[in-house]
Formats: C-alpha cells, sequence, structure tokens
C-alpha cells in the first residue's frame, strides 16, 4: 500500500466506470478492473464512486475482504477522512419508524418463546434485512413445512419414573455441549445488528452449547473465533466449496489452526433457490432506474444472496469427497442430505454423519422436512449395521420448542440445529437475546422431559413418539399476498411495496 495520504478530492475525480475509485473504512481502492466482476452487478459499486462506501459495504462483506480480491496495487492507501465530502442522508420513512419501534420493543423478560423474537424482529429490521432473513424458496412450502411437520409427531409420554434430575447435556462428535441444540449457520449477520455473528458466539460461549460458523458471515472467520468467551468453546464451520479449490484448501487449513472442531460441508446448494421476498426488495441500494432495467447485464435474480455466493462450485459431486479428506484431519459432516440412500452412502465413505436439511426451506421448494427424512434414515441404517455413535445423525429446519428437538432426540438424531430464531433474538436484542433464547430452550427441555418421564438424553427411545402421521400430508401453495407474494414494483416504486 502506498504510504502516501489520499485525499477525498483526489479519490472523487475517479468516479466512472473508466476509473472507479471507492473509499471502505478510510482505505482507497482502485475497483475499476473488478466492475464486470462483481457478483452484485456495476451498478451497487457505481452508486458509490469516489465516494464512502463503508455503509453500504459493511452489512454485506466481512471484512478483508478487498484486500483477499484484489491485487495488492489496487489497495491505494489511507484516506484523509477530514477531506471527503459528506453527503446528507435523509432519514427516510422507514428508518423513522425502525427507531421508533426499537424504543418501544417489550423487555427482554417478556419474550417467552423463540416466537416472541421473530415478532420483535420483525418490528426493528429494515426491509431488506427482514426479506433476507426470512424468506423462502418459491411458494415457501417447504418452509412451512419444516415447522408442520413436528406437529404431525406426538409424544407417549411413561410415568412414575424419578425424575426430580434431568440431565440434557450431550455430546456432538466428541464435544460437550449443555444442549442436544447448536447455532447453525447462517448468513449476512450485520444486516439484523452491528456486531452480527458474534453476538451468536458470546452467547453461545456463555451457555455452553456449540457455535456453526458460516462461510458467508459478515463479520470475518478470525473475528468469530476471537470473540469466543473462553479457550474451552467449542465451533464447527460450514464450507460451501469454492470453484477454486485452492481457496478452500486454504480456508480449511486455517480453520484447523483456529481451533475448529469438524467440517460441515454444504450440499444442498448448487444454485441457490428463487426467494423471491429478497428478489422484490433487491433493487433498494442499487439506485438509478436504468440500473435497475439491469444495463450491466448481470443476473439479479438472488436479491441479497447473488451478491455473496457465485463462488459455490456447482459441479461438487461425491469424488471430491476424497479429495476433501485428503487435506484435512477434521471430522466432515454433510449438510443438506435429504434421502436414505444418500445418508447411507456418506456412511459407507466413513464421514462423520449428516445434516438431514432442507437449508431452511431456502432451496427446492416442496423437498420434505429432515425430520421426515429422519424417520426412514435410522431403519436404513440399521439395517447395514450403520447405526453407531461414529456416525451422527443431525437434523435443522423450522425447529421453535425444545419438544421439537426431543422429539428428533427420541428417533435417532444427535441434537438440532436452530438458525433463524437466534437471527431474530439478536436482531432485536444483541448477545443477550440469544442467550435468553437459549435460557428459554433450556428451561423448556427440563419441564418437557419431566412430562415425558425421561431423566436423560438416553431414555428418549422411538417408543415416547408416535410418528404414524409423520408422512401423511398434503400441502398446496399459499395465495396469501401478504405473506408469501409481494406486489410488483412500478416506475413510479420499482422496489414494490416493503415486507
Amino acid at each position: 500500500m502506498s504510504a502516501k495520504m489520499l485525499t477525498g478530492e483526489e479519490v472523487a475525480k475517479h468516479n466512472n466506470k473508466e476509473s472507479c475509485y471507492v473509499i471502505v473504512h478510510g482505505e482507497a481502492y482502485d475497483v475499476t478492473e473488478f466492475l464486470p466482476d462483481h457478483p452484485g452487478g456495476q451498478g451497487i459499486i457505481l452508486k458509490y464512486a469516489g465516494k464512502d462506501a463503508t455503509d453500504a459495504y459493511d452489512p454485506i462483506h466481512p471484512p478483508g475482504t478487498l484486500e483477499e480480491n484484489l491485487p495488492k496495487e489496487k489497495c491505494l492507501g489511507k484516506v484523509d477522512m477530514s477531506t471527503v465530502k459528506q453527503e446528507k442522508k435523509e432519514e427516510s420513512e422507514e428508518d423513522k419508524q425502525i427507531a421508533k419501534n426499537k424504543e418501544a420493543i417489550p423487555p427482554l423478560d417478556q419474550c417467552l418463546n423463540l416466537y416472541d423474537f421473530e415478532v420483535v424482529a420483525r418490528q426493528v429490521l429494515k426491509g431488506t434485512a427482514w426479506a433476507y432473513y426470512s424468506s423462502g424458496s418459491d411458494d415457501e412450502v417447504t418452509m412451512r413445512e419444516n415447522n408442520n411437520a413436528f406437529g404431525r409427531i406426538w409424544f407417549r409420554p411413561r410415568i412414575l419414573r424419578d425424575v426430580s434430575t434431568v440431565d440434557y447435556s450431550t455430546s456432538l462428535l466428541g464435544w460437550k455441549s449443555s444442549l442436544p441444540i447448536y447455532i447453525t449457520a447462517t448468513a449476512l449477520g450485520k444486516l439484523g445488528h452491528p456486531e452480527g455473528e458474534k453476538n451468536l458466539t458470546v452467547a453461545a460461549g456463555r451457555e455452553n452449547i456449540i457455535q456453526m460458523i458460516p462461510t458467508l458471515a459478515s463479520c470475518s472467520f478470525d473475528e468469530i473465533v476471537d470473540a469466543r468467551t473462553h479457550e474451552q468453546q467449542t465451533q464447527f464451520y460450514q464450507v460451501y466449496i469454492n470453484s477454486n479449490r485452492a481457496v478452500t484448501e486454504k480456508t480449511l487449513k486455517r480453520a484447523e489452526q483456529r481451533g475448529v472442531r469438524a467440517l460441515f460441508v454444504t450440499v444442498d446448494a448448487p444454485q441457490l433457490g428463487r426467494r423471491e421476498k429478497d428478489m422484490r426488495i433487491k433493487f433498494d441500494d442499487v439506485g438509478s432506474r436504468e440500473q435497475v432495467e439491469n444495463k450491466d447485464n448481470v443476473d439479479r435474480s438472488q436479491g441479497a444472496a447473488r451478491a455473496i455466493s457465485s463462488f459455490i462450485d456447482p459441479s461438487l459431486n461425491w469424488d471430491d469427497l476424497h479429495w476433501l479428506r485428503s487435506i484435512t484431519r477434521l471430522p466432515i459432516v454433510l449438510k443438506g442430505v435429504q434421502t436414505w440412500e444418500d445418508t447411507v452412502r456418506a456412511a459407507e465413505m466413513g464421514l462423520s454423519g449428516v445434516v438431514l436439511s432442507n437449508h431452511g426451506g431456502r432451496q427446492l421448494d416442496f423437498a420434505r422436512s429432515g425430520i421426515e427424512v429422519l424417520a426412514e434414515v435410522v431403519p436404513e441404517l440399521k439395517k447395514r449395521g450403520l447405526y453407531s455413535s461414529n456416525f451422527q445423525l443431525f437434523v435443522d429446519g423450522g425447529i421453535r420448542r425444545a419438544s421439537d428437538a426431543l422429539k428428533a432426540i427420541a428417533m435417532g438424531a444427535t441434537a438440532v440445529g436452530i438458525g433463524r430464531p437466534f437471527l431474530y433474538a439478536y436482531s432485536a436484542y444483541g448477545a443477550d437475546g440469544v442467550q435468553h433464547a437459549i435460557k428459554i430452550l433450556k428451561a423448556e427441555m427440563e419441564m418437557d422431559m419431566r412430562l415425558i418421564g425421561a431423566p436423560t438424553l438416553k431414555d428418549l427411545v422411538p417408543e415416547m413418539v408416535d410418528t404414524r402421521a409423520l408422512n401423511m400430508h398434503t400441502s398446496v401453495p399459499s395465495t396469501n399476498a401478504a405473506t408469501v407474494y409481494e406486489r410488483i414494483g412500478t416506475a413510479a416504486d420499482p422496489s414494490g411495496s416493503k415486507l
């Protein structure tokens, strides 16, 4: 980087396609040659050409992104920010309303269940953030089904058992957890809170549960690891395989060095699903009508998701797992398995487990819920002698109560993952919100285990659940325009209605 400090006037001269500089955190970058390759299109960068782009950059990109993707000579050096013209930002009506809502949010102790956090978060999140966090693919049938499926499983409680002491602690891949619940990977954490995924790290450490670090976090990997509350805190790492395998190899080596304990390889996203809530609101930060009409010939079909995921390799296949095992000593779990056939194949390959998941209903609509897949997976593994503690089963998607987790444990899962509710919790209340959500789950867990008649998780057996109705479902797309479909934008209002 140059030792010379640039002025705002110098940077402002480079404000077009032919010469495009941007300022991020007081540093200037020449992104001219990067414009055609930007996953979100040229328009969003050109909107900030010659200006300070920090506010737009931060929620989407972890620190170091520019340095990692630009040649060194394109990192121009520090800018004297006192010379940078600060554009007057008019507070939008949305911002004004959100500020009012934040002042009126209920005290944290009034949140009695995980659903409450979603209600509060809806009031304090910007439309772009809510669209990204809450959306499912297409008609959102699978997203609704994820939760509905648990409602078709009923308990068969046992009585007259000594439940004076209840122990719901367990271990995941050999690592202790105070709950059979982990924080699963979710992207773009800073859309909800300035501290992003670090909120999850802090709460997980305080309550001794395991956090899965996402590849597509807003915070950097090192920031998330450094936020651990104690040395023994366990973290897993969720991996999207990069088309440039050298990048993935470097990332995994770094993860091992920093003490990550397992890799969860996402296998259900060779292409992103169509998340229409996100798509409706995708143009908010693009700028002019000309850009909205896509003059830069960039595929904008994925909204916010598009801007962060173009590196994912759609050619990933079973043979690549041999390469993956050759470059890491960490346990490998496949995240996004949706049939017993693929689960059996993973077990036969000697992997450490699978997550039965449909990506939170954000990929293939009408994919079955993870809990329904679990019901067919366990018998097939047992039939082949593959059901053991050496191959662990995890489930995510739609889990909102401790009772949901207990149903999965009774059916043969090791633990379950929860994502969105924790995002909503910290969007409204920060790390304290996530910690409170975990405490709610612990309280529910203790009560439910007593009422079921299971003093420990090992006492939860298949006979304690009635799953006969689990696969007896019919589902039709919702026609409720207020919850799924959004008004198409007009020339006067290209973004459409607010969510």
